[in-house]
């Protein structure tokens, strides 16, 4: 017989791939660490104490750091005791991993169970309900304490009272592990399992004799890390051409900023025309000259008193 201890995570759901679903429920096992071995000579019985998540030792009592001393590790959050076969031949240091199970093994899951308040009779221990109708003074009552004469003077242990439910030690039998991820410290089991997410649980082999045995088909293998990779490497080129197609623009705006002093400095001169002909202005007075001669006598008097004056 194998145990180990583990924190229960959650439910979800994997697939095999034929289509079939499995419900599983997720619990993550970290090593645990032998702190004690227990003897049959010295403690009366045989048995393993281990330690599960390690613990500040500012927060730790001084009997929690003497057994961590002695098993040279540091405190842990929980101590617990496995009573197994299998178990015995751990020594005190030594890390139990979840590999020691593996797919399709039978295993028992003890945990505590969710705690559900104070309940009545009706529904703690579900007792029959009185009638309903307004002339019964009884309607979800305890019911009577009689006990036939006997020891009146007392309620008798075990009586079915109004109380808090829930919050108690369970066990659900013959669970099938569907998948062990080591690499993740995590073990997959079919089905529910007691008590709320986070909670500490103990994991060990099925005591019942399995008469019929399980099938387990094989699962879908998804790499979803290696998936992410590749997406996040191809995104990141196109962030550096976005960067280098900015820088090219920004040049090609000032470019037209530099023309167009050079286009407004040039009208100066009387015509757009004769701008590009006339490089001196000696030029310019044989040009004005000529073309009045050939159109009217009117400018001939006006073009030389410009270079008069």
């Amino acid at each position: 017989m194998k145990a180990i201890i583990g924190r229960k995570v959650g439910m979800t759901e994997v697939f095999a791939e034929d289509g079939t679903m499995y419900p599983v429920t997720v619990v993550e096992v970290l090593p645990n660490v032998v702190t004690q071995v227990k003897t049959i000579e010295k403690d009366g019985y045989a048995a393993i104490q281990v330690g599960y998540e390690d613990k500040k030792e500012s927060r730790a009592n001084k009997p929690e750091k003497g057994i961590a001393a002695k098993a040279n590790t540091v405190p842990h959050q929980f101590l617990r005791e496995l009573r197994a076969d299998e178990m015995l031949n751990y020594q005190v240091g030594d890390k139990i991993t979840v590999d020691i199970f593996k797919a399709g093994d039978i295993v028992d899951v003890i945990g505590t169970s969710k705690g559900k308040g104070f309940e009545g009779a009706i529904k703690r221990w579900h007792q029959k309900i009185g009638p309903k109708g307004h002339g019964s003074g009884y309607h979800r009552g305890s019911g009577t304490f009689a006990n036939n004469g006997r020891t009146n003077n007392r309620v008798l242990p075990g009586k079915h009272m109004p109380g808090h439910g829930g919050h108690k030690s369970a066990t659900i039998l013959n669970l099938q592990v569907i998948q062990v991820i080591p690499e993740k410290n995590a073990i997959l089991i079919k089905g529910g399992i007691p008590g709320p997410n986070k909670s500490v649980v103990q994991i060990r082999t099925a005591i019942k004799t399995q008469l019929k045995k399980k099938t387990l088909k094989p699962l879908i293998v998804r790499n979803v890390e290696e998936t992410i990779v590749e997406e996040e490497v191809v995104e990141t080129p196109t962030q550096e051409t976005l960067v280098e197609e900015t820088i090219i623009e920004t040049p090609t705006e000032e470019t037209p900023v530099e023309e167009n002093p050079v286009t407004e400095e040039t009208p100066n001169e009387s015509t757009s025309e004769e701008i590009p002909e006339v490089d001196t202005p000696e030029e310019a007075h044989t040009i004005t000259v000529d073309t009045p001669e050939e159109s009217s006598p009117d400018i001939e008097i006006e073009v030389p008193n410009i270079p008069q004056e």
